[in-house]
């Protein structure tokens, strides 16, 4: 485990722990990119969404929010983060405001049924326990 310590401004250090960042960019790449890629593909076409620019979105995305975690907590930087993800997909899909936020709310849908597909195989896969 590496830690880098870095000043918050308010007289203290926090330690951030490098491979803790790491592994998360690797998590949500592999689970965030595919369903942000299918949502952008639906909404603005095969030209304009590349799954590279979903994997840059996912990662640029995920940098920014560990970032503004260590010097911000909040409603605030929650709003600032939102934007930022919106200005992400807007960069990188080529659309609108109102496109880049029709594209992450599906995804937060397209994920969600993904996940009750992924628990419902789970249960079907190791049954029901019995009582």
């Amino acid at each position: 485990m590496h830690l880098n310590y870095v000043s918050t401004g308010r007289g203290c250090c926090m330690a951030i722990n490098l491979d803790a960042l790491v592994i998360g960019i690797i998590i949500r790449v592999i689970v965030l990119s595919p369903v942000l890629w299918i949502s952008g593909r639906l909404l603005v076409g095969k030209e304009k969404a590349k799954f590279t620019d979903a994997l840059w979105i996912v990662v640029l995305g995920t940098v920014i929010f560990e970032i503004f975690n260590i010097f911000t907590l909040g409603i605030y930087a929650s709003i600032i983060l939102l934007i930022i993800w919106l200005a992400l997909v807007k960069h990188f899909f080529d659309c609108g405001w109102l496109k880049a936020l029709a594209i992450s709310i599906l995804a937060v849908l397209v994920f969600a049924v993904v996940v009750v597909l992924l628990v419902l195989i789970g249960l079907a896969v190791w049954g029901t326990p019995s009582m």
